[in-house]
């Protein structure tokens, strides 16, 4: 791989952190909270299907958060309504009607600001859930297109009631040319989009009812 190349993708990688967690911020995400990082073991799976095995770029993560669970699971499901809570969301469409069941799709995008090798552009995200049980787990996966730039996606989410509120746990690969050519990036972008995410979840599920979206 040429220089420029090499400085090309990590220009373009750089410029969308949302893009490499499929959320995350619009800027590089603050330092986790205790309650949020990795945890070993085996990978996340809903209804006994996981992430991609093999994938160069992946991450697992975790945090506790001290809402009711089935706050939580609608604040995740009710995927229209990201945009209230997530402020890297720009919008969402749902492809169908009802809530989230297997073959749900829906379409979602977020804004990508300018950089010295691609120009502003929007990010279209095209997800559909595989698999999802009622207050348990959700696994979802999808293309993430935009200029020079096509991320596919595997998701999975699982929410556990422990001791303190509820364990959401999330693990997420990516596979395409542009984030296996840098996977260190590539993988470090993946972290803070999916922290932040985390961090977002459990701040709009602990907000005090009637709290105004952000």
């Amino acid at each position: 791989m040429s220089g420029t190349r090499s400085i090309g993708i990590r220009s373009a990688l750089v410029s969308v952190p949302v893009v490499l967690g499929l959320l995350g911020a619009a800027a590089p995400a603050a330092p986790a909270a205790p309650s949020v990082g990795p945890r070993p073991g085996a990978s996340l799976t809903c209804r006994g299907e996981g992430v991609v095995p093999d994938a160069l770029v992946r991450h697992r993560t975790e945090i506790v958060i001290n809402a009711p669970l089935r706050t939580i699971w609608k604040l995740q499901t009710d995927v229209e309504r990201w945009p209230s809570w997530q402020g890297p969301v720009e919008s969402v469409e749902r492809l169908g009607h009802g809530p989230l069941r297997s073959g749900s799709a829906f379409r979602w995008t977020l804004p990508i600001p300018p950089n010295p090798s691609t120009p502003a552009t929007s990010l279209e995200i095209t997800s559909t859930v595989r698999q999802i049980k009622h207050h348990a787990c959700i696994r979802w996966t999808g293309p993430a297109i935009g200029e020079g730039l096509r991320i596919d996606g595997v998701h999975v989410w699982n929410f556990t009631e422990v001791r303190g509120g509820v364990r959401v746990s999330t693990e997420e690969t990516h596979a395409g040319p542009q984030v296996e050519a840098d996977v260190p990036t590539a993988n470090m972008l993946l972290r803070e989009g999916l922290e932040a995410w985390l961090r977002d979840l459990k701040a709009a599920a602990e907000a005090p009812a009637g709290t105004p979206p952000r």
